[in-house]
């Protein structure tokens, strides 16, 4: 009879199976058994069964949650239950593609429910562990574990970082029936594609608002999570569900100084980069450049040429301006800023006396800051990029996009962090766009999207 081992992310078997090659099995010499990462557990028990196989199963360490009880009082809307429906029909496996503000986390709530099993959810900060703690313990009434960030507890539905579940891995791969992939899109990456596949979870749960990435990484979800089973837009949902939103494109000019500096800057760029005939567009584009750069005089002055170029974008007095404009605008609004960088950050929290939040801000002192704006006590803050997802903020409606990446997701996500609904509300995002400068393509690039169409 054939035994199957769990051995730190790995299974062993133990006996002659025909199909193993198949089922992702090589044979290791230094233990006498075949192996395979954990990841092949569920297709090696559909084949064992299919074949009517006999073995022993020494591998699972998660079991079946009796008395689960999902305690909630609100009801799933028509989308959430079709989500469900849908990744179950598709063997409890697959991605949910939902916009913020429109309850992922409640969807998982009922798939955890529903599958009744020892469950994992990965998120990647620590500020989402918090957040997914806390929606768990109200959703579930029982002790909730957390993994990471100086915690080390591991109960029936334990909610932990993708870093943690990785360094973990090896311990804890057999111990969940279930694992609940937030911000499925960080997934496909080096180290926490090896998490997936290092856990031998059946069933998988990815949730995103974005899970498309641009290095085409997320071709391996369908392998690591299963594909998408559901999927709905901004605006799909725009009226009823989110709140209801405009976006502003704002163009604001150079100063003579500053167009000087900026067309100087650009050219030692761009001439270098005609010189050398990188494209900057084609695959590695940026690796050949910054390897060509480090060779020549002339290519660290490209280089600086690219960074200068950008702050002067990006950090544009006249934003400035347009942004106190705004601000006067919206006098009774929760106002939420986005910069790219930290130095714009913080220049703006000095020259507007608001808080600010960048990843070096501790942890209770950003706390602090997120609780005083949903109660009032801050009507603006500035943020880099740490905001951009999973924050629960439904008291902004007013965001303010002074300067970021020309992704699509960056801006999705930003737009989402004032859609969460609250009685009354109507959101707007401002877009600040320097003429004359590469962030005009950059803005027609991100603005893609359908959540841009028809909003304006």
């Amino acid at each position: 009879m054939l035994t199957l081992e769990y051995h730190r992310g790995t299974i062993l078997l133990n006996g002659y199976l025909e199909a193993e090659s198949d089922l992702g099995f090589v044979h290791d010499d230094r233990v006498g058994k075949s192996r395979a990462a954990a990841i092949w557990y569920r297709d090696l028990l559909v084949h064992l069964n299919l074949e009517q196989i006999p073995f022993r199963d020494e591998i699972r360490a998660y079991r079946k949650l009796d008395g689960l009880l999902h305690d909630s009082e609100k009801s799933p809307r028509d989308y959430q239950s079709e989500a469900v429906s849908a990744w179950s029909d598709s063997g409890r496996r697959g991605v949910v593609v939902l916009p913020t503000g429109s309850g992922k986390s409640f969807v998982a709530e009922l798939i955890i429910a529903k599958a009744n099993r020892s469950t994992l959810v990965l998120v990647p900060t620590i500020d989402l562990v918090n957040q997914w703690h806390s929606v768990l313990t109200a959703a579930f009434n029982q002790p909730i574990g957390m993994l990471g960030g100086g915690e080390h507890t591991i109960e029936d539905i334990t909610v932990s970082t993708y870093d943690s579940a990785y360094i973990h891995a090896e311990k804890y791969g057999n111990r969940f029936g279930l694992i609940v992939y937030d911000e499925v899109h960080h997934l496909p990456s080096a180290a926490f594609s090896q998490t997936a596949e290092m856990y031998i979870a059946p069933m998988r749960l990815g949730l995103s608002a974005t899970p498309e990435r641009t290095d085409d990484a997320h071709n391996d979800l369908p392998w690591l999570v299963g594909p998408i089973v559901y999927r709905k837009e901004i605006s799909d949902l725009k009226s009823g569900v989110l709140a209801d939103y405009t976006i502003e494109k704002v163009e604001v000019e150079l100063t003579y100084d500053e167009t000087v500096r900026y067309n100087e800057a650009r050219a030692a760029y761009t001439s270098f980069i005609g010189r050398r005939r990188i494209f900057m567009g084609g695959p590695n584009g940026w690796g050949r450049f910054m390897q060509a750069a480090a060779q020549s005089k002339d290519g660290r002055a490209a280089l600086r040429g690219h960074r200068e170029s950008r702050e002067i974008m990006h950090q544009a007095e006249g934003k400035l301006d347009a942004l106190e404009e705004i601000i006067e605008r919206h006098p009774a609004g929760r106002v939420l800023i986005f910069t790219n960088d930290n130095h714009t950050a913080y220049r703006v929290s000095r020259e507007f006396l608001v808080p600010c939040i960048t990843h070096q801000t501790p942890t209770k002192e950003r706390k602090g800051i997120l609780s005083g704006f949903g109660d009032g006590e801050w009507r603006v803050i500035v943020t880099s990029r740490v905001l951009n997802e999973g924050v629960d903020m439904p008291a902004a409606d007013v965001g303010v996009v002074i300067s970021g990446t020309s992704t699509v997701r960056e801006h999705v996500q930003r737009l989402g962090r004032i859609l969460r609904p609250k009685e009354g509300k109507s959101a707007v995002l401002y877009e600040l766009i320097t003429v004359g400068t590469k962030e005009v393509d950059h803005s027609d690039s991100r603005r893609k999207h359908d959540a841009y169409s028809g909003a304006d």
